[in-house]
């Protein structure tokens, strides 16, 4: 059975604020973003005082949410940039005990079919290094990137051929794919068997190319599906709450969009219980059906 984690400023930059609600919504870990206003790629410093919060409230770190390779992939400077990010956040995710850190594939510039070969030797160095480290680098399906859904991440995965590369599903950022893909059962069928932790979000698509954030289970993510297929195909892994729909109805896109922002946080407790108890609402339902 996979287990429970929230990204950490959804809920607060206060990380024992954020323990607490974990501890408070019987979740078994907590994935790191920002934490105290830091980048995960700043927080290597700060070991000692997350791994104590941690401890105090018997929770386990799922994954570095890193934002390695949201770069643009024409930019040599940002390139190395982005390759000592993946460095010290492979630095912050083994002294943190996770062996999972998640990766991008540069910003979008056309179809990844016609720019495979150019992602593909960007990734090279890379490689190297996630593979002599022994983590795994989780690829995320992202609108904004090369990989925009399920089906662009089975095909990236398909190309790379590494055991230290796998996908991190994200179903309600296919709700954003300009492409139209429907999360559950299309793009989750594509990337099956290959993913190894999962975000958990929902919105609704508006029409005209427009999208808004919802609760978790009120928008268009068939997440009684998604679960139950998840259960049924053996995940072991994490869904991770990354909550991003806030309770306030006017609040401006840049602030819902930026983790770190001080609205962000400010409002994502309230919002992340309601979307915790949600997913858990559905998980149950899914494990009853099963059962009867």
């Amino acid at each position: 059975m996979f287990k429970l984690s929230v990204i950490s400023d959804e809920v607060s930059q206060d990380f024992e604020r954020v323990a607490k609600f974990a501890k408070r919504m019987e979740l078994n870990g907590i994935e790191i973003r920002t934490v105290w206003n830091l980048k995960p790629y700043e927080l290597v410093s700060k070991v000692g005082e997350l791994k104590k919060i941690l401890n105090k409230y018997g929770l386990e770190v799922s994954a570095i949410a890193s934002p390695f390779f949201k770069a643009n992939i024409d930019d040599p400077k940002e390139y190395e940039k982005h390759v000592e990010i993946l460095k010290k956040c492979i630095e912050l995710a083994k002294s943190l005990d996770t062996n999972i850190v998640r990766g991008f594939t540069f910003w979008w510039k056309g179809p990844i079919e016609e720019n495979i070969d150019r992602i593909l030797e960007k990734f090279q160095k890379p490689l190297e290094i996630v593979e002599s480290e022994g983590v795994i680098l989780a690829i995320e399906n992202e609108p904004s990137t090369f990989v925009r859904n399920g089906r662009e991440l089975a095909f990236f995965l398909s190309k790379v051929h590494s055991k230290n590369v796998k996908g991190l599903w994200d179903p309600g950022n296919d709700i954003w794919d300009p492409t139209g893909e429907t999360p559950y059962p299309d793009g989750y069928n594509y990337v099956r068997n290959k993913i190894v932790h999962i975000h958990v979000k929902d919105g609704k698509r508006l029409g005209k190319g427009k999208c808004e954030f919802t609760p978790v289970g009120e928008g268009e993510v068939d997440y009684k599906g998604q679960i139950k297929a998840l259960i049924e195909d053996g995940y072991q892994g994490y869904l991770s709450l990354e909550t991003h729909w806030r309770p306030r109805k006017k609040l401006a896109e840049e602030e819902v969009l930026r983790p770190g922002g001080a609205t962000y946080s400010e409002l994502g407790e309230k919002a992340s219980e309601i979307c915790m108890k949600n997913l858990k609402r559905i998980i149950e339902e899914v494990l009853e059906s099963i059962k009867a």
